[in-house]
């Protein structure tokens, strides 16, 4: 059987690094295996699903490279959650309860302060059937709950190893709302039953559900598909995610950090391994996964490592690949200009500064002491314009006369004619430089 994954993210917000990197192993697993990736949006929760944030998420998926083979909106689904509901009431499987949230909450306060677990004690599988029909009189609709059969569930996780968890210390999960809408648990089986999902691979915060849903799956008459659970990633300084980092989305990831897709996609497939590797291509990554290669332990998500990778990126991507964004940008200098600047970026937006440095007018850095030197050298530099050969020849000609050389010569030279005191060669710049703007910055001049 073809693998089949989902991943099911509720549009009530943007994607973060969290979410992206189950979408990203999912999508990874999907195509190591020859199999399909299902992008599944999970927005049966009308009052905080937006449109605007289900475009978003797929914008910022697409803008990734994560593609998906289907899609499905469980809103359009409702008619067939339904019957099931109905068909696991009719089995007895679902139950109603009539607790309003304040008296929910106020038993569970009441079951801490007793020191016992705050799971719901199935009081409502206790109401007659005239206090139900009471309750309907006075206008009090149901939710209905699955009842769990308490015992141990176990299976075989692909990255944990056999897990259980002891069904008696888990509240019977609410499946219907009192508005009749489906809640997560009812949809989420119902869709992986119907699109044959084969693997279902999430965060370990999700383990818990997983126990759960195996019976749900069996109660449908479902085998369940084969599960895995990723650790959580952490700040750098071992916190919740959710707590320091949780504000990172991937939208400002490229819109504020004007970070690389590929930087992205590099760190989080990498995060849990013992090996982060910068790629260009998601083929490439896709060529080393291994989903066994995740370890239990919580990784660590470090800004600075990924803006380093997003820079090892830059410095290996050819010309062809970013020729249409730096045309965007107004940058028109051609593989030339991208191979001489691109070792010295961390960000592609950062060319347009040296692009500027070489074409728009500039106000030299040289020093008292160095302003003959520069005339000199103005005075020494070839008589044609610039090209490849004229630094070496310029260069020569300047240690001759003037008996400079290291710091005190290439240094001097790179303030007057970047007024920087870094970056790309000069001697892979002075070419896109005409002779007439090299001369006057070297007279310290403004050009």
């Amino acid at each position: 059987m073809a693998v089949f994954v989902r991943f099911a993210p509720s549009p009530t917000g943007l994607l973060h690094v969290g979410n992206t990197r189950q979408a990203l192993i999912n999508w990874l697993f999907a195509r190591a295996h020859g199999g399909n990736f299902m992008l599944r949006s999970d927005d049966t929760d009308a009052k905080r699903s937006t449109v605007e944030f289900a475009e978003k998420i797929k914008r910022d998926l697409n803008w990734l490279g994560i593609t998906w083979d289907v899609f499905s909106r469980q809103s359009d689904r409702l008619k067939r959650y339904a019957a099931e509901a109905e068909r696991l009431k009719q089995m007895g499987w679902l139950y109603p309860c009539y607790e309003s949230a304040e008296e929910l909450a106020l038993k569970r306060k009441k079951q801490l302060s007793a020191g016992k677990p705050p799971i719901y004690d199935r009081s409502a599988l206790s109401l007659s059937y005239d206090e139900k029909a009471a309750k309907k009189t006075k206008g009090i609709l149901p939710y209905w709950r699955f009842k769990l059969n308490h015992k141990i569930v176990t299976w075989n996780d692909i990255i944990l190893g056999k897990s259980e968890r002891d069904m008696a210390l888990q509240s019977d999960p609410i499946m219907i709302r009192t508005d009749g809408s489906p809640a997560y648990f009812m949809a989420s089986v119902v869709d992986d039953i119907d699109f044959s999902i084969l693997y279902i691979i999430r965060g370990e915060d999700h383990v818990t559900n997983s126990a759960t849903q195996i019976q749900i799956f069996h109660a449908l008459g479902a085998q369940p598909p084969m599960l895995g659970h990723t650790s959580l990633i952490v700040g750098a300084d071992g916190s919740s995610l959710s707590k320091r980092l949780g504000s990172i989305s991937l939208e400002e990831l490229r819109e504020t950090h004007k970070l690389e897709a590929m930087a992205i996609n590099s760190l989080l497939s990498g995060l849990g391994t013992n090996k982060i590797v910068p790629a260009n291509t998601l083929g490439q990554i896709v060529e080393n996964f291994d989903i066994t290669r995740y370890s239990r332990a919580n990784p660590h998500f470090i800004l600075d490592n990924l803006i380093q990778i997003n820079k090892k990126i830059l410095q290996e991507t050819s010309y062809s690949d970013v020729a249409d964004r730096l045309l965007d940008l107004e940058v028109n200098g051609g593989a030339r200009f991208w191979n001489a600047v691109r070792g010295n970026i961390t960000r592609l937006s950062e060319v347009k500064e040296w692009w500027l440095l070489l074409n728009t007018p500039i106000k030299p850095i040289i020093a008292a002491e160095d302003s003959a030197f520069c005339i000199t050298a103005a005075d020494l530099l070839p008589a044609e314009e610039p090209n490849a050969k004229t630094w070496d020849l310029w260069i020569t000609a300047i240690k001759l006369k003037t008996a400079r050389n290291g710091k005190s010569l290439f240094m001097t030279l790179r303030k007057a004619l970047t007024a920087k005191d870094y970056g790309p060669q000069l001697k892979d710049i002075l070419p896109m430089m005409n002779r007439k703007k090299i001369i006057a910055r070297l007279h310290g001049e403004i050009a």
